[in-house]
């Protein structure tokens, strides 16, 4: 009985700490997302598609996206640089994973990261995101159906993260990213910061996942696009002037997790976990994600989520299977998820490969 008064105490303080860690966050996006809406005859509006860097948004790693991204607290392989990088002190030895996402319109999202531990307690991770477009034809208002000049788009993340154990409970992660968005002409770069924490209370393998994503300044874009040649006088007689337009600088998604994680069921066979996610960001609405993994004999998982508040996505589904060889061993992973107004279907397949004996 005292166990358990010591227990329910050690809760109550957490979640009074969690709670403080959930406001503060949510608390500055909101503030953020005010000072991005319109104001005075105009009115209001939403701060939908207010932030640039959209990539930045999109999942990393099959496991997670098959559970609708209910997996922050619970992540523990590389796929942790996007969900909550705390999860990379899990890594157990040197590791190496990579990500292919067939994304609509065209767009595919690539991932490759390696990780290693040292020391006792922390791992060390270098990674790279990127995002690129087919060929886009150039239109203009005078001509809509085309000019017969093309371009392509492409958002690159090249970063580093470092995570460890604090306590045989509480786990952190850091993530510092260098950001370069390219489009035709145009690119801009800069630096972001990740951080995360990961809290095992140890009661029913409940675990609490707290994470704030895309800290940095503002980017402005440069380049050979914003350079025109004007005629500012049409007699024949004027000759045009040179100019350089000056783009708006813009932000990137700050973007705040918090996620709990359950144990359901566990023997030496089988293994069901549960997990809840809010997401939050400064430039689209609340969103709350609900996920499962079963796992059978620590070789086949079968994994299903849905996310609530998004525009596009909802039901998520997907499988892995862990692999065995005599120098190494693996997981491979695959997710579908159905996107709503007839805008297909994204399918991704990740590769997780441990280098260790």
């Amino acid at each position: 009985m005292e166990n358990i008064k010591i227990n329910m105490r050690k809760i109550l303080v957490f979640a009074n700490i969690l709670l403080i860690s959930f406001l503060l966050p949510t608390v500055a996006i909101y503030a953020a997302g005010d000072n991005m809406q319109g104001s005075g005859s105009t009115g209001t509006y939403a701060k939908v598609g207010m932030a640039g860097g959209q990539f930045l948004k999109i999942g990393h790693g099959a496991r997670g996206s098959a559970m609708a991204g209910s997996i922050s607290a619970i992540t523990d392989d590389l796929s942790s640089i996007f969900w909550n990088p705390a999860g990379i002190a899990d890594i157990p030895s040197l590791t190496a994973a990579f990500d292919y996402t067939s994304w609509f319109a065209g767009f595919n999202h690539n991932f490759a990261a390696l990780g290693v531990p040292f020391g006792d307690n922390f791992a060390f991770s270098a990674h790279f995101t990127g995002l690129s477009s087919a060929q886009m034809e150039r239109t203009t208002i005078e001509r809509p159906n085309g000019t017969n000049s093309f371009f392509t788009a492409s958002d690159i993340a090249v970063g580093l993260s470092l995570a460890g154990y604090l306590t045989d409970q509480f786990s952190f992660g850091i993530t510092t990213r260098f950001l370069n968005n390219v489009m035709g002409d145009a690119e801009a770069s800069g630096i972001s910061f990740d951080v995360g924490t990961k809290y095992r209370t140890g009661v029913q393998g409940i675990i609490l996942g707290v994470s704030l994503h895309g800290l940095t300044t503002q980017l402005t874009y440069t380049g050979n696009e914003f350079n025109r040649t004007y005629k500012l006088n049409e007699a024949l007689w004027a000759s045009p002037v040179d100019a350089k337009l000056t783009p708006s600088p813009f932000d990137i998604p700050l973007v705040f997790r918090a996620n709990v994680a359950a144990d359901l069921y566990k023997d030496e066979e089988h293994y069901l976990v549960a997990a809840l996610d809010f997401t939050t960001t400064s430039d689209s609405p609340e969103q709350f994600a609900l996920g499962t993994e079963y796992v059978w004999n620590n070789l086949l998982a079968l994994r299903a989520g849905y996310r609530i508040g998004h525009d596009i996505q909802g039901f998520s589904g997907g499988l892995g299977i862990k692999y065995f060889t005599g120098n190494f061993s693996g997981r491979l992973d695959y997710s579908i998820s159905p996107l709503m107004r007839d805008m297909g279907l994204v399918n991704r397949i990740s590769v997780t490969v441990d280098l260790g004996k």
